[in-house]
Order: C-alpha cells, then structure tokens, then sequence
C-alpha cells in the first residue's frame, strides 16, 4: 500500500541553526500517527515543513502519491493542513469551528 503521506530525510534549517536532521516518517489511509519529543525537539518545525508553512532544506515529502506542493494554499486544495495548538487557536471558537478555519 502507497502511504498517503510518505516523508523522506527533512531537514529544515533556521539560517545556521538545523532544528530538523532527517525526519523519515509513512502515514497511510485511516492511519494515526503521532510525533513526541522534548520541547525544542523540532516537532512544530517538522510539522510546519510538511504544511507547507515553512521551506525544509532538502529531503521529500509525498502527498497521495505526488509530490507535495510548495505553498499551504496548494496542500489546503489537496486536504491536507496543520492545525495549530495553544496560542494558535480561536479561544473563542469550538474545536470544529478551529478545524474548520483550515478548509
């Protein structure tokens, strides 16, 4: 089975400082897959990276079989999107109308 997200050695880099180094990680259909690590770890970094919010430095990320599109506009068109946690939610909203600001 072809993984509905396939990554392969990110790296992401903030000017000198490599806060990802060679994340590799397969989700497929129907799949939960979770990331945990130590503040600092680069959790956020590597989600943002895959979102499309932020440029990795080199590795490949695959969405349904294709290459992923370089800006979160485009990954949004395909479904794929990144809901942020603590201070980047709508404390006001529910957690489906937070979901929902993704589409």
């Amino acid at each position: 089975m072809m993984p509905l997200l396939d990554v392969r050695d990110l790296k992401v880099a903030y000017g000198g400082i490599h806060a990802v180094k060679g994340v590799s990680l397969h989700v497929n259909q129907g799949e939960l897959v979770t990331l945990i690590g130590a503040n600092g770890a680069g959790k956020s970094t590597t989600m943002k990276a895959i979102a499309g919010m932020i440029p990795a430095a080199s590795g490949e990320i695959d969405f349904d079989g294709q290459p992923s599109p370089n800006t979160s506009h485009e990954l949004l068109a395909k479904g794929l999107s990144l809901v942020p946690e603590g201070r980047g939610v709508f404390s006001r909203m529910s957690v489906l109308e937070n979901l929902q600001m993704g589409e």
